[in-house]
């Protein structure tokens, strides 16, 4: 499970940056492309999201994490580029 989990932090990570590159890069300039893209960029990232802290709470208890390396693994999620520095630090 834990390879499992390193495939979707990354592809977590991934689906965030481009989420944000379509918010800062595409928006400005083609608003209507940034609309059609908004849907499926967004639902890729949020199911992604969902994976990664349902396989980390799994995780905590099949590898015996404590509760700060936990805390950390999910706050992670929540910063651009941190799920790559978790992938590599803890896994």
């Amino acid at each position: 499970m834990l390879k499992i989990f390193k495939i979707v932090a990354i592809l977590e990570g991934i689906s965030y940056l481009v989420l944000f590159a379509n918010m800062l890069a595409i928006k400005p300039n083609y608003p209507d492309l940034y609309k059609t893209l908004l849907y499926p960029i967004g639902m890729a990232h949020g199911v992604l999201f969902i994976g990664y802290v349902i396989l980390a709470i799994l995780l905590k208890y099949e590898q015996n994490w404590d509760w700060s390396k936990l805390g950390v693994i999910l706050v992670a999620s929540l910063l651009p580029f941190a799920t790559f520095w978790v992938e590599k630090k803890y896994l």
